[in-house]
């Protein structure tokens, strides 16, 4: 499908006409249940997938107000593919239609698309499902090929060598036992840990899941005591992975959830790294904190009775001072 010449748009966001997004989509009813996320195909170099790494070929649909979305947006850039994946940014607000495509964030480049459902329908007519980004689009197949956040990143990571950075090895071969188990651990205990904070429907479990939050704060501060980044003097796909919720968690993350009484700041290794990470482009240009703010958020869960925690700016440009930290 060509994109019109006419950049087209969709309708503004009317909560009264379609209702908020969520329901029928997204079960919070008893804690946080992270959707499903369905399609999962896979890019290869050699085209044993069936979508093989091209120039031109795929599409990236993400949102600047995505952690999941980011995580691809900066690996595209840390792999110079900028010329070789295309990216666009649905709007930062929806209603019960889903993502859109307005005048804020720009139309859609590729297919013309109003609505991001579009794509999904496209791919699996009358899809019922979660409505997410990151999307991978296929320009040739006309489908997607993943919403599956985790797997996208790996792909572009590794599957563009032709055309990407040599030197940029976020994934090497023989650190991927090792950071695969960490990647378990951020993703469980820090990147949905937040989301299980906020969606805890008692007492019990709002305090034991924000405590195993912290800890795990702790243990990654210590970690980073004397290494740079996560496995030493190099940028991998683990940094990516937790960077883009310590970048959320004072902003968006904390305040709303009410997780730590202590906001990233009060973590000095975790705040000079991601500061460090902030001051590369691949981070710095794909990130909007204007958008961090969760507004209406929909896994939110009242139960609790919850400490008192206000959103808080910081100075993200302030010198990191880790250039001396070796492997």
């Amino acid at each position: 499908m060509t994109a019109p010449a006419k950049p087209l748009y969709a309708s503004p966001v009317d909560i009264a006409t379609y209702g908020p997004y969520g329901p029928g989509r997204i079960d919070s009813s008893s804690g946080w249940n992270r959707p499903r996320y369905p399609f999962q195909d896979r890019i290869t170099a050699d085209g044993s997938s069936g979508h093989p790494a091209e120039p031109g070929r795929y599409h990236l649909y993400v949102g600047w107000f995505c952690p999941w979305a980011q995580r691809t947006a900066i690996v595209r850039s840390l792999k110079g593919l900028d010329d070789v994946v295309s990216l666009s940014y649905v709007d930062d607000e929806r209603d019960a239609r889903g993502w859109a495509f307005r005048e804020r964030r720009g139309a859609d480049p590729v297919n013309g698309f109003l609505f991001l459902q579009q794509a999904y329908d496209a791919t699996e007519p009358g899809y019922p499902g979660h409505l997410s980004v990151p999307v991978l689009w296929d320009r040739v197949t006309g489908r997607i090929v993943s919403n599956n956040f985790p797997d996208i990143t790996i792909d572009l990571g590794t599957q563009f060598e032709q055309w990407g950075d040599p030197d940029v090895r976020l994934y090497p071969e023989e650190l991927r036992p090792r950071i695969d188990e960490l990647n378990d651990v951020i993703y469980r205990k820090v990147n949905n840990g937040t989301y299980r904070v906020a969606g805890a429907t008692t007492q019990e479990d709002y305090e034991t899941l924000r405590h195993e939050f912290i800890a795990t704060l702790d243990e990654l501060e210590a970690r980073l005591a004397d290494r740079r980044f996560l496995f030493g003097h190099h940028i991998t796909e683990s940094d990516v992975r937790l960077w883009v919720t310590l970048a959320r968690f004072d902003l968006g993350y904390n305040p709303l959830g009410k997780i730590s009484e202590r906001q990233l700041t009060a973590f000095p290794n975790l705040w000079g790294y991601a500061r460090d990470l902030y001051q590369h482009s691949a981070f710095r240009d794909t990130t909007d904190f204007g958008s961090f703010h969760f507004k209406g958020a929909s896994f939110l869960n009242d139960g609790p009775v919850r400490i008192e925690v206000e959103p808080r700016e910081a100075d993200w440009e302030a010198p990191h001072g880790r250039e001396k930290l070796g492997a």
